[in-house]
């Protein structure tokens, strides 16, 4: 499993040739299937390109068909939107770039509720291709959804053994049905949450 954090314009200017000397390799276990997140920054880095507020163009590994303009609204708050895959997603958004997906590009999720998304514009937020996910939601964004974090270990799991199936007793079972029911509550009050 591969995770990707976010950073400010010039951190990612910084980390742009050697980025891409790994550029190769990522889309290779991307197409393999190797789960991977990225989060705002390496998500737009994920992407076709990223131009910055100051017209600077930072090429992309185009592991997803998007592309990333830095505008001058920062985009900040709770974010709450809804995936087939996942259900509700909950998290943090806090940026200013605006990503566009091309067409045929599977959002991660919709931004049906709350929040601003890839943009603002067209209710789409993040990406997902093979079972590498790209989004703006930060915070804790793994435990707050435990249906990512799972898909993500499943993935992985996968992509190791060729199969996944885990054996549980029933006082494991037990002990998970509680823990899924902290996720629920906690979920609750993170959504309850005014931005």
């Amino acid at each position: 499993m591969i995770l990707g954090g976010g950073g400010q314009d010039n951190g990612q200017k910084k980390i742009s040739e050697d980025f891409f000397k790994r550029a190769d390799i990522l889309r290779r276990l991307a197409q393999e299937d190797v789960p991977m997140l990225m989060i705002c920054g390496m998500y737009q880095l994920f992407g076709e390109y990223f131009e910055t507020i100051d017209g600077t163009k930072l090429d992309g590994i185009g592991v997803f068909g998007v592309y990333t303009e830095g505008r001058e609204t920062r985009m900040i708050g709770n974010l709450l939107e809804h995936s087939d895959q996942f259900g509700d997603i909950i998290g943090y958004e806090n940026h200013s770039g605006q990503t566009f997906l091309r067409e045929g590009v599977q959002p991660f999720g919709h931004v049906d509720h709350e929040g601003w998304g890839n943009n603002g514009e067209d209710r789409t937020e993040g990406a997902i291709v093979h079972n590498v996910i790209g989004t703006y939601m930060h915070g804790p964004l793994l435990p707050k959804n435990p249906k990512v974090s799972d898909f993500l270990i499943r993935a992985a799991a996968v992509h190791r053994y060729g199969e996944f199936e885990p054996q549980q007793s029933a006082a494991q079972k037990a002990e998970l049905a509680h823990i899924d029911e902290l996720a629920a509550n906690a979920r609750d009050v993170a959504i309850s949450r005014p931005r």
